[in-house]
């Protein structure tokens, strides 16, 4: 067969003035195939068409149709190997063509948005990002300012009905945490004049579902049930892999990097928060929502009325644990070291984690009392902790008697006298009887 390059070579050569015998010994070809394309001139060739060839499949596309007729969603897999048990002998991909034409499609049903009523739901979740504080960048001998990378995790709290979101920066995702974070979304609610909803909605995350019972029920952490048991809330749980199941708390997260985070410097985890907080406050529960069309601060006036009230005292939440005293005088909790009174005669203390403070115990004697402290790496030593004892004067010259009664004083001549007699003669203790000492 000869190929369209080899036709334009021809023609070429004959438009040269090449003989047909130099031509065909050229191109390879022999010289009536030669002359025979000169003839008709530069027409590209015509082939016939391939015959159709048999396929090792052909014999068992009944028996696949029938199949899949009877089961839809049977793979091919499964099919392959039935059919093979039957002689087939061909490969994998003919069954998997086969079997793609032949199924029905699938039809993608539309999503259904989920609106809860209000004071029905919160949403809670985190959601990790890496910042680089400019307190903690490095500088090199020649001034060369190095960012130091660091990951911290956002805490939100979205109220299902209004939108409203309430959130913080946490160093780690960890109980003490999470508790304190509920504490104080729920806290702010009050501010507000709302209180608690009836139900929380989390994700699998370790702090909230520790696992399930032999029957499949979820297994809620303690120290988080004893928490919303006080504010009388119910904890739920999505689907596994489902994120869209609480799809009020994801979506909020790609605005809050969007529209808050890029862009900005932030000098610590406290800086961080207070321009949060600023945002959340002016810019977010201040906008029109673009899925309810109204502004989630007159919505969450409107929920706040539907929400159950907060008792009067907060939750203190009580997280136990022992810690060893290192040779300086601290206990480490969380990452950040906490100082203990000079004195303390046991290596080794309770601590007790409270909602904002931290509480040290000797014995079930309170010794210290800390604030919580954000972040890692943190130190904070009570200066009564380490106040030095004043030391013990000396006595001045003239007062060291000063305070003694009863005391008497003689001249030194007595002593001179006594002395004499002792050295003439020797005298009877009875003599010196009268003689004042």
């Amino acid at each position: 067969m000869v190929t369209l390059g080899e036709l334009v070579l021809i023609q070429e050569l004959h438009r040269q003035g090449l003989s047909i015998s130099a031509i065909a010994q050229q191109v390879g070809r022999d010289r009536k195939t030669v002359r025979r394309h000169i003839n008709k001139g530069l027409e590209p060739p015509t082939y016939k068409p391939r015959p159709k060839q048999p396929r090792l499949i052909e014999a068992y596309e009944p028996y696949i149709r029938e199949r899949i007729a009877l089961f839809p969603t049977m793979s091919a897999q499964r099919l392959l190997r039935e059919i093979i048990e039957k002689g087939y002998k061909g490969k994998y991909t003919q069954v998997r063509k086969f079997v793609a034409s032949v199924k029905p499609p699938k039809t993608r049903e539309f999503e259904r948005r989920f609106e809860t009523p209000p004071g029905k739901q919160a949403q809670i979740d985190f959601a990790e990002f890496a910042v680089s504080f400019t307190d903690e960048d490095s500088i090199d001998d020649q001034g060369v300012v190095t960012p130091v990378n660091r990951k911290v995790w956002l805490f939100s709290f979205v109220l299902g009905h209004s939108r409203w979101l309430w959130g913080s920066f946490c160093p780690n995702q960890n109980l003490a945490t999470v508790l304190r974070c509920h504490v104080a979304a729920l806290e702010e609610l009050r501010s507000l004049g709302g209180g608690a909803p009836q139900e929380t909605l989390y994700d699998r995350m370790k702090t909230a579902v520790i696992g399930e019972d032999p029957n499949g029920v979820l297994i809620f952490n303690e120290s988080l049930t004893a928490l919303l048991s006080y504010y009388d809330i119910t904890p739920r749980a999505c689907k596994a892999y489902r994120p869209k199941t609480k799809g009020k708390v994801e979506r909020p997260f790609r605005y809050i990097r969007e529209d808050f985070f890029l862009g900005r410097t932030f000098k610590n985890m406290e800086d961080l928060n207070q321009q949060f907080t600023t945002w959340r406050n002016e810019v977010a529960n201040a906008r029109k929502h673009a899925t309810t069309g109204r502004f989630i601060s007159e919505a969450v006036a409107e929920e706040c009325s539907a929400l159950t009230a907060l008792p009067l005292q907060p939750y203190d939440a009580v997280l136990g644990v022992e810690r060893r005293i290192t040779r300086d005088g601290m206990v480490s909790v969380d990452g950040n070291l906490y100082s203990v009174p000079n004195g303390v005669k046991r290596r080794t203390v309770e601590i007790q984690i409270h909602t904002d403070t931290i509480k040290i115990y000797e014995q079930s004697n309170l010794i210290a009392v800390h604030p919580v402290l954000q972040g890692k790496n943190g130190r904070r030593v009570d200066p009564a902790h380490r106040a030095v004892k004043p030391k013990a004067s000396l006595p001045i010259q003239g007062q060291a008697n000063a305070g003694h009664q009863g005391v008497q004083t003689r001249p030194l001549e007595v002593y001179d006298d006594i002395a004499a007699i002792l050295a003439s003669q020797p005298v009877p203790a009875a003599s010196l009887s009268g003689v004042p000492l």
